[in-house]
């Protein structure tokens, strides 16, 4: 079963408090996701440190419930 948006919406939020995230389902498969998420806590850190900070809050998720997450972060 995909990871549906109000979900990878509140697994972000909640790791990453002040953050706002913009989803988009790319294949309208709810398998395939587009996030642009903006948060405070990117500033100063590099690129893939803020991957990691989004992967993190998902969990174990990302490549099972959650197949696919074209990911672009942006510091608030």
């Amino acid at each position: 079963m995909p990871m549906a948006a109000h979900e990878i919406d509140a697994a972000i939020r909640d790791a990453l408090p002040g953050a706002d995230v913009a989803l988009t389902d790319l294949a309208g498969d709810g398998d395939h996701w587009a996030a642009v998420v903006t948060a405070p806590q990117f500033q100063g850190l590099s690129r893939v440190r803020q991957h990691q900070l989004v992967y993190n809050a998902l969990g174990g998720r990302m490549g099972g419930v959650l197949h696919a997450l074209k990911l672009t972060t942006i510091p608030a």
